[in-house]
């Protein structure tokens, strides 16, 4: 072994973090055990902190910028080894690196719903995400209190843990705005900034600091979507007519959705006559002039439109059931379609 090898393998000359990924929070400087040489220069790049502990007791911290190791500049390390000479022979020490650049895009969800009193649905269970911003405040406390010894700590594992610190305190958020799930959208800013110093709070004890917090969505289960889907088609009609041709057209996509099914071409082709004589009622309503009396419709004009009466009956009825329609605006659309029998 040469000599010059002997003292670049032996004496650290020279300690810098080049970030190969953007992911890394903290990276352990691979000294190897290897002395640090008294002189020797230290790089700090900007976005990143460097941090000396002396027999695992914190020593130095130095922010971005070049460096000459020397006594000066290491007051903390110098008092831990009682140099009051100022020391002159290489040194053991672990060094660390943080990265205090801001993540971003971190993700976080409700794994269980939250169960909400709703104005418009009386209780409602809503599931929520989004994303978030992180950064490095203080390395020092960070280290100490979440990443240890480790020699590589990734920001995705700093992403899990706060996992479940995230989802009850969006919560307790959502509980106390009290808003409408039908005006929830309006409401994403507001909600973030109403979580994000309730969430400061659990990140200070590690050292973190939340940039941001974001809503990006809140949704209903699945029934309570279909029901208010219903809900909005009715509100988006004027008459029952218009409704139960909405709802005839409906019946007729599903049943070309699935041709081969059992019995699905008598139906679509029931469902077709039904919808080309409502249609042709109407149009010759429309056309005939007002002084001269509609034609009377046959029989099985009147048996199609008896029958999409008692369908149309029915889904009042579970709209009524699941409380979406009053006692009162049942009756009322009730009353209005048993006249037309």
């Amino acid at each position: 072994m040469s000599l010059r090898r002997f003292f670049i393998e032996e004496f650290v000359e020279v300690i810098e973090w080049r970030e190969e990924d953007r992911d890394t929070i903290l990276w352990k400087f691979p000294d190897r055990d290897a002395n640090i040489k008294y002189g020797a220069s230290l790089t700090v790049r900007e976005s990143q902190a460097a941090m000396f502990l002396n027999e695992g007791e914190f020593a130095d911290t130095f922010e971005p910028g070049r460096y000459e190791l020397l006594t000066e500049n290491m007051p903390l390390m110098t008092s831990l080894r009682n140099w009051d000479k100022g020391f002159k022979s290489p040194f053991l020490c672990d060094i660390y690196f943080a990265s205090t650049k801001i993540f971003t895009d971190l993700k976080w969800g409700t794994v269980n719903p939250i169960i909400l009193r709703d104005p418009e649905f009386k209780q409602v269970r809503v599931k929520a995400h989004g994303t978030y911003f992180i950064k490095i405040k203080d390395p020092e406390v960070f280290f100490k209190n979440y990443s240890g010894t480790k020699g590589v700590v990734k920001i995705q594992e700093v992403e899990a843990s706060l996992r479940d610190i995230i989802s009850p305190k969006f919560a307790e958020a959502l509980a106390e705005a009290e808003v409408s799930v039908l005006d929830m959208v309006k409401s994403y800013t507001e909600l973030g900034d109403q979580v994000a110093p309730m969430l400061q709070a659990d990140l200070d004890p590690f050292g973190l600091e939340l940039v941001k917090f974001q809503v990006s969505s809140v949704s209903l289960p699945k029934d309570v979507e279909e029901f208010y889907d219903k809900m909005t088609n009715m509100n988006m009609v004027d008459d029952m007519n218009k409704f139960q041709q909405f709802q005839t057209a409906q019946a007729m996509e599903k049943a070309a959705e699935n041709p081969s099914g059992g019995g699905s071409e008598g139906i679509g082709m029931g469902m077709g006559f039904g919808m080309a004589n409502m249609m042709m009622n109407q149009q010759n309503t429309t056309a005939a002039p007002k002084s001269t009396p509609a034609t009377p419709a046959d029989s099985s004009t009147k048996a199609t439109t008896r029958e999409e009466i008692m369908v149309t009956l029915n889904q009042l009825g579970e709209l009524k059931s699941a409380g979406i329609l009053t006692d009162e605006e049942f009756d009322a659309k009730k009353k209005e379609l048993l006249a037309r029998l």
